[in-house]
């Protein structure tokens, strides 16, 4: 009897072994005919996937990743025809056939016994998977699937969807060296993960941005942009030390593009460093005299230090390589337009009439200085709206009626 139910129990398992490759085949099937049923092809491979005897199977899995790849390759027939598809099926249909063939090659290679006690690997179901997935690659399909979820403001999808293609090229199963020749490290691989680096930071993902954009950040696609967010992840994740460090290095690199200087610099004023900021801007203006925004920048430290004369002098040598710098007029007009604030709060202090008077006239004076500078740094950036504020202020003190309304009119248009 036991023998009986043993050998019944044996037959019920070779069945149900033949049963589930079955489904493999039939799936297989129904995705490679004519009038493909996708979703029939899902229900007869999930059951595979989960049984004993064929979830171990490379050709399983294979299968499984099948389904996704015809399907979208359906998908772009349809849309040649002006037929209407469903993207979010199809892209997830491509995502689950990558994630199924990384698991199919990873059984085919690894090694088993065949019938003379040798040990081989299934280097077919390899290429096959290698062919299919640079397919995926050349035609740029999750690229496409991933401007799509963009579009729909998915982020975090969009950024998933990207790092598949990016890391594509350095799966085990695509190491051919001719393969690897058509997938380089070129600008437009770079493109693509600037572009899965701003998906991951709308996506508030900052360890995920901060990967990408360093990966990137010593290329040549929108080398400045790219340095600039990065810079400023490492503040999301309060990682100060890497905030700077990409600012020091951005800052030699880009010597004409004053934003990573003025970061750097304003790191240090914060942080009660002032003698490293000025130690930096010295190095930097050493190392390239001829930026204007250097002097510019040297000459607001100065300022702000109290050093009027050297201020003075710093936005004199910017304006001498640069005159459109509207900064550096306006750095000369702030340095009057501050003693003569001085000059008016001190005035308050003074008792006796004749002499409080003489020195608001002083005041006034030295106020009018600053006006030429603040009217030329409007000109040269017209519609810079805190000049327009000061001038107005200007005007009003210096009982510039006409020129004060007109000011005002510029401010409320």
């Amino acid at each position: 009897m036991k023998k009986t139910l043993l050998m019944a129990a044996l037959v019920l398992i070779s069945m149900g072994c033949v049963a589930q490759k079955s489904n493999v085949n039939k799936a297989k099937s129904l995705i490679l005919s004519e009038d493909a049923d996708f979703d029939q092809a899902r229900e007869l491979i999930g059951a595979a996937l989960t049984n004993e005897e064929t979830k171990d199977q490379a050709n399983t899995w294979f299968v499984a990743g099948l389904i996704g790849y015809q399907q979208n390759d359906q998908a772009i027939k349809m849309q040649y025809l002006g037929q209407a598809i469903d993207q979010d099926k199809v892209g997830q249909g491509i995502m689950e056939s990558y994630d199924y063939w990384i698991k199919a090659d990873e059984i085919a290679m690894t090694p088993v016994l065949n019938k003379k006690g040798v040990e081989v690997v299934d280097t077919k179901t390899r290429n096959n998977i290698a062919k299919k997935m640079f397919d995926y690659y050349k035609n740029q399909d999750f690229i496409k699937y991933g401007v799509y979820l963009n579009e729909q403001r998915n982020f975090k999808g969009a950024y998933n969807v990207f790092m598949r293609h990016l890391k594509m090229r350095d799966l085990p199963m695509m190491q051919d060296e001719k393969m690897l020749l058509q997938m380089p490290k070129d600008t437009i691989y770079e493109q693509y993960e600037y572009y899965a680096a701003l998906f991951a930071i709308q996506a508030q993902m900052h360890p995920e941005a901060i990967a990408a954009l360093e990966d990137i950040k010593a290329g040549s696609y929108e080398a400045i942009a790219v340095n600039q967010f990065l810079y400023q992840e490492y503040l999301e994740v309060k990682d100060t030390a890497s905030s700077v460090r990409v600012l020091q290095d951005a800052m030699i690199r880009f010597p004409q593009e004053p934003w990573f200087l003025q970061n750097l610099i304003n790191h240090y004023i914060f942080s009660k460093q002032e003698d490293k900021a000025i130690e930096y801007l010295n190095q930097a203006i050493e190392r390239e005299p001829k930026v204007a925004e250097y002097h510019l920048i040297k000459g607001n430290l100065d300022a702000n230090q109290g050093n009027n004369e050297s201020a003075l002098a710093d936005y004199d040598r910017a304006i001498e390589l640069n005159p459109q710098l509207a900064d550096a007029y306006a750095g000369k007009g702030r340095i009057h337009y501050n003693i003569a604030g001085k000059m008016i709060e001190d005035a308050a202090y003074i008792q006796d009439a004749k002499a409080y008077k003489a020195a608001l006239n002083a005041a006034s004076d030295k106020l009018k200085e600053s006006l030429p500078f603040f009217e030329k740094a409007l000109e040269v950036a017209p519609e810079n709206r805190e000049y327009m504020v000061i001038l107005k202020g200007i005007y009003y003190r210096l009982h510039m009626d006409k020129e004060y309304e007109a000011m005002q009119d510029k401010l409320n248009n």
